[in-house]
C-alpha cells in the first residue's frame, strides 16, 4: 500500500511540473505583452511590466485588432458548426442505411484524408471567382462542409456506441428519421462532437494561408492575416505589442480547448449511457 502511495505523489509531482512548464511559454508571453520593448530585449522577467496601455495603443495603430478578432470568431464557429452537423449527418447515413455503392463512397473518404488541403488551393481560388464569392467569407466557410476525417471519426464513433435497435424502436414509435437524428444520435455524438470541435476550431482559428489567398479586403482580414501583415510595419520593432497580439489570438483558442475538453469528460458517461 505505501509502494501505491509513494508511485501516486511521484505521478502527482511528475504531472504538476509537465503543466507547469507547459505553462511557462503562456505566462512569458502575457508577461511581455505588459513590458515595453528595452526592458524585453534586456531578459525574462517574472514580473509584468506597466507598458501595456502602451503596446496596445502601438498595436492599434497599425491594425484593427478587435475587427481581425470579430472576422476570424465568425469564420471559426461557422465552419466548427457546419462541420460537425453535415458531418455527422453523414455518418448516420453511412452507418444506419444501407445503399449502393455505400463502401465505395466510405473508401473514398478514407483516399481524401489523405489528400493535403492545400492541393486544392488553386481550384479553390478559381471556383470562388468564377462563382463570384471571392473576397468574401463563403469559400472559407463552405467547404467544412466536407470534411473526411470527421466524417471518419463520426462514422467509427457511432458504430461503437449506438445500437441500431433504439432507431428500429424510434420508427416502431412513428419518429422521423431526421426526427431521430436530432433526439438520439446526436445526443449520442457529442462527445465525438467536442472532440473534433476542439481541432475544427483552432484549425480554422489559425488558418493564414486560405484566408490570405481568398480575402483581398483589409476590413475582411482575419487575425492571423492582421498579424502576419505586422512583420513589415513598425510595430514588428515594438515586442511589447507583437506579444499582445499574440496573446489576444491565443486567448480563444485556450478557452475553447479548455471548454470543450470539460465538456468531453462530462458527456463521455452520458453518452455510454444513451448509447
Amino acid at each position: 500500500m505505501n509502494k501505491m502511495k509513494i508511485a501516486r505523489v511521484i505521478i502527482y509531482i511528475f504531472l504538476i511540473v509537465l503543466v507547469i512548464v507547459c505553462f511557462i511559454p503562456f505566462y512569458m508571453m502575457i508577461v511581455n505583452a505588459t513590458r515595453p520593448n528595452s526592458e524585453i530585449l534586456r531578459g525574462f522577467t517574472l514580473i509584468p511590466g506597466d507598458a501595456l496601455l502602451d503596446n496596445y495603443d502601438t498595436l492599434t495603430s497599425y491594425m484593427d485588432v478587435w475587427t481581425g478578432f470579430r472576422n476570424s470568431l465568425l469564420v471559426a464557429v461557422s465552419v466548427t458548426v457546419l462541420n460537425a452537423y453535415f458531418s455527422a449527418l453523414t455518418a448516420f447515413a453511412l452507418v444506419v442505411y444501407e445503399f449502393k455503392w455505400k463502401n465505395a463512397i466510405f473508401v473514398t473518404f478514407i483516399v481524401m484524408m489523405m489528400v493535403p488541403g492545400q492541393l486544392g488551393l488553386l481550384g479553390l481560388y478559381d471556383l470562388s471567382e468564377t462563382l463570384g464569392i471571392l473576397d468574401t467569407y463563403w469559400p472559407l466557410i463552405i467547404p467544412a462542409i466536407a470534411a473526411p476525417f470527421t466524417v471518419f471519426f463520426f462514422r467509427q464513433f457511432l458504430i461503437t456506441t449506438m445500437p441500431i435497435s433504439i432507431l428500429e424502436a424510434g420508427r416502431i414509435d412513428g419518429a422521423s428519421e431526421i426526427g431521430m437524428f436530432h433526439r438520439i444520435v446526436l445526443p449520442i455524438l457529442m462527445p465525438a462532437i467536442a472532440t473534433m470541435g476542439i481541432f475544427t476550431f483552432i484549425g480554422s482559428w489559425n488558418n493564414y494561408l486560405v484566408p490570405l489567398v481568398i480575402i483581398r479586403t483589409p476590413r475582411l482580414f482575419t487575425l492571423p492575416v492582421m498579424m502576419g501583415a505586422l512583420s513589415g510595419s513598425p510595430v514588428a520593432m515594438n515586442l511589447g505589442a507583437m506579444y499582445l497580439g499574440i496573446a489576444i489570438s491565443v486567448v480563444p483558442i485556450m478557452v475553447a480547448f479548455l471548454f470543450l475538453s470539460k465538456y468531453i469528460i462530462s458527456s463521455i458517461t452520458a453518452g455510454s449511457v444513451k448509447g
